[in-house]
């Protein structure tokens, strides 16, 4: 799968491949990233979304195509395009020696910047992290250790921050401060790609979204453009009385089903297929007119799991289940 680039584009991947023996973790993957969006990469566990974002950081080096980044290629320009670029990894990791100021001051360190107190505090308050200043890294919770990495990601201010499972592990309202601050981030100028494993998370803040699966890039799409052309549209029926399964056996023509013995859900046509409503009016009709008490109707249309669902089960049908690697 390629995407046409423009002239906006922060990041250029061209025919990316990463192979470790015969295992190609990467697969001619051809992406652009556009300046200021928030960009969600997903796929299962093992598709390749780490593998393309080393090779996209400069941690990985070694690898066929070609990556760039504000115009400097990553490989032979790394110094430069290493200082434009900010990594949140999926693992913990921390200097356990000293206290969070410090491991601030040593981060900005590693890219050449002089000491900035003034910086620091500003992260740190961002970050809610100011109180704690002081306290020894290992003594932090694990919520503060995340926020902590972000922080080092930033020390640097750099143009592109990636962040690999940034919640993972987290509880619920720490995930919601965690997209608070991506969001302000983003506000801010900041250009960001993300990996999750909870996709209502990239449905709510992702401006465009890519599918990985087993290296290969599936799909690329803004994320209205991606539920719109995937997504259906669906509608729930709770009856007054039982029996919705006799109905599903009367309208087999339908994609209807029984979600339990009082309500029923017709899925018909796309996000943007106005004929489905003909569906929708002759079973509402037939309902009534076979006495049928209909207690609420409600719509709705597909998640972006759903869609993500059936692009990856399209891929294993046209692929197989092992698929060429």
């Amino acid at each position: 799968m390629s995407e046409r680039y423009t002239e906006e584009a922060l990041v250029r991947v061209e025919g990316v491949t990463k192979r470790y023996g015969e295992l190609r973790a990467v697969d001619d993957v051809t992406l652009e990233i556009r300046p200021g969006e928030i960009f969600a990469l997903l796929g299962p566990n093992g598709a390749g979304k780490t593998t393309l974002i080393g090779c996209i950081t400069g941690l990985i080096s070694q690898f066929e195509g070609s990556v760039d980044v504000a115009g400097f290629d990553v490989v032979r320009d790394y110094r430069i395009t290493r200082r434009l670029v900010g990594l949140v990894p999926q693992e913990l990791n921390y200097d356990a020696f000293f206290n969070v100021r410090q491991v601030l001051e040593f981060q900005g360190g590693y890219f050449g910047e002089k000491p900035s107190p003034e910086r620091i505090d500003e992260l740190l308050k961002q970050f809610d992290l100011y109180e704690k200043q002081d306290a020894n890294t290992r003594w932090l919770s694990g919520g503060m250790k995340r926020r902590l990495m972000i922080c080092k990601a930033l020390m640097h201010d750099p143009a592109l921050l990636f962040l690999d499972e940034p919640t993972a592990g987290v509880d619920v309202e720490l995930r919601d401060d965690l997209w608070s601050y991506v969001q302000e981030l983003r506000r801010q100028g900041m250009t960001i790609v993300l990996t999750t494993h909870y996709l209502e998370e990239a449905e709510e803040l992702a401006d465009r979204i890519g599918i990985i699966n087993r290296g290969r890039l599936l799909r690329v799409d803004a994320r209205e453009t991606l539920m719109d052309k995937l997504g259906h549209r669906h509608l729930d029926i709770e009856l007054g009385g039982g029996g919705a399964a006799r109905w599903v056996e009367r309208f087999g023509d339908l994609e209807l089903e029984a979600l339990d013995d009082r309500r029923l859900r017709l899925r018909y046509g796309g996000v943007e297929d106005k004929g489905g409503e003909l569906e929708v009016d002759r079973l509402l009709r037939s309902l009534v007119e076979g006495g049928a008490t209909i207690r609420s109707v409600e719509g709705g249309r597909s998640s972006l799991e759903e869609i993500f669902r059936t692009v990856l089960e399209e891929d294993t049908r046209r692929n197989g289940a092992g698929g060429e690697r």
